[in-house]
């Protein structure tokens, strides 16, 4: 069994479900009473959101290297961000690190390709929608990434950084990003929408929407999962 280190806080309403399903992920493949050993060092998600936004891309990437050195010293064979929005600078992080880093945007772009879906809606914090890091793999892979309009992008940064990430959802929320998911099936033609920042899972639960949800979040989980079990 491999060992994973978690850079979590970012924030704490989705690094709860990044160690229950991930625990509970191995236990079910392995299939015997079995909890794998993890490390999480917790960072301040509004830290790395006020970096983002003053574009000090330097200082978040130390910010974030503090916290892969001392996931690294845990004995940690790989480590993985429970965010998008960091994502920003992963390239950065991975040629710092001296053991790899499981991208969540590389795992999305895999199953987006799984799935044969060549147009997607990515919805996220504003970094992850104007931001070209979130695009790139999918660009490479000829898959169209379509984003909201900048009035729909306000709303949804917004609800994110106000309201989920301090774990609080509300129907009205719901219904805007209904709309917005509605709109861009009809005028954009995607065929699903990403997820792409790990609190919106709070909001979408059991929802039914007008396309397939890519859930960001799960998709990472599930190949930590099988990092953690893969010898």
């Amino acid at each position: 069994m491999k060992k994973l280190g978690l850079v979590g806080g970012m924030g704490p309403e989705s690094t709860i479900p990044y160690y229950h399903d991930i625990v509970y992920g191995v236990q079910n493949k392995v299939g015997k009473k079995f909890f794998p050993n993890m490390t999480i060092e917790s960072v301040n998600v509004f830290d790395v959101l006020n970096m983002c936004e003053r574009k000090e891309y330097e200082q978040l990437v130390n910010y974030l290297m503090v916290a892969i050195n001392n996931l690294r010293v845990s004995g940690a064979d790989f480590i993985a961000l429970s965010a998008n929005t960091p994502h920003i600078v992963f390239d950065e992080l991975n040629k710092l690190s001296n053991i790899p880093l499981v991208s969540i945007i590389e795992a999305t772009c895999d199953e987006v390709k799984r799935r044969n879906i060549s147009k997607v809606g990515l919805l996220g914090t504003i970094f992850t929608m104007d931001g070209e890091f979130f695009k790139k793999p999918f660009m490479k892979n000829h898959i169209e990434v379509i984003t909201p309009t900048d009035e729909e992008k306000e709303v949804v940064n917004q609800k994110i950084s106000q309201e989920l990430e301090l774990g609080i959802v509300k129907d009205e929320t719901l219904s805007a990003f209904l709309k917005i998911i509605q709109r861009m099936k009809v005028e954009n033609g995607i065929q699903a929408i990403i997820l792409g920042c790990t609190e919106l899972p709070l909001l979408f639960k059991g929802v039914k929407t007008p396309v397939d949800c890519l859930d960001t979040m799960q998709i990472h989980i599930d190949t930590l999962v099988n990092m953690i079990i893969d010898d």
